[in-house]
């Protein structure tokens, strides 16, 4: 099991009790605690259910890592380690982050106004080698995460059915969309307050 620190927000951005950023967080208690919260349920729940440590902690190093978040990169990449898994999966997920890491977001919205915004960009398949590194179910939850936060507009059936028949369940699915939601806040809140660091006071 990965040692969680108190606050995983305070911890990736360097906020020490007493801070100007710790005011600035403490002004609203709730949402720092709902977001402690959700790290705690989505990546150390006291029952991991059908989706595992390492298969959590190896889903948010590859969405930190096409987010290009080094640091918040790093601290999964540990956690994936710590969670049990070998260093080949390790390897093997950094792997597909270098191979996978994209601009975005990319995607066509239906005709319309907003289709002068569409943007073509590649879609991240998992070459068969690394597939058989990272077993059938990795693999198909890495592809339907790199639509999740590269082609948002692309959602489609056939995604979910691919992970369906790598073998997550529907439950399985819908917790790995909410980690990879939650991580998507919790990069761009990391983000923001770093930016906040760097001002002179």
């Amino acid at each position: 099991m990965p040692d969680t620190p108190h606050d995983v927000i305070d911890t990736l951005v360097g906020i020490m009790p007493g801070t100007p950023l710790d005011a600035i967080r403490a002004r609203r208690p709730e949402a720092r605690r709902h977001a402690q919260a959700s790290y705690d349920g989505l990546l150390v729940p006291g029952d991991p259910g059908g989706v595992s440590l390492p298969e959590r902690f190896a889903i948010a190093a590859f969405v930190a890592g096409l987010h290009g978040e080094p640091q918040t990169g790093a601290f999964y990449a540990e956690g994936l380690r710590s969670s049990g898994a070998s260093d080949r999966l390790s390897a093997a997920i950094a792997a597909q982050v270098a191979a996978a890491r994209a601009v975005g977001p990319y995607g066509s919205y239906p005709a319309g106004p907003l289709s002068a915004e569409d943007q073509a960009g590649p879609v991240h398949r998992v070459a068969e080698g690394a597939r058989a590194e990272l077993g059938a179910r990795l693999a198909a939850a890495l592809e339907h995460v790199h639509m999740l936060v590269l082609h948002p507009r692309d959602a489609a059936p056939a995604s979910l059915q691919a992970m369906l028949d790598a073998g997550w369940s529907t439950t399985d699915i819908v917790v790995i969309s909410q980690l990879v939601s939650f991580l998507s806040f919790q990069i761009r809140v990391v983000a923001g307050l770093r930016v906040l660091a760097g001002r002179p006071a």
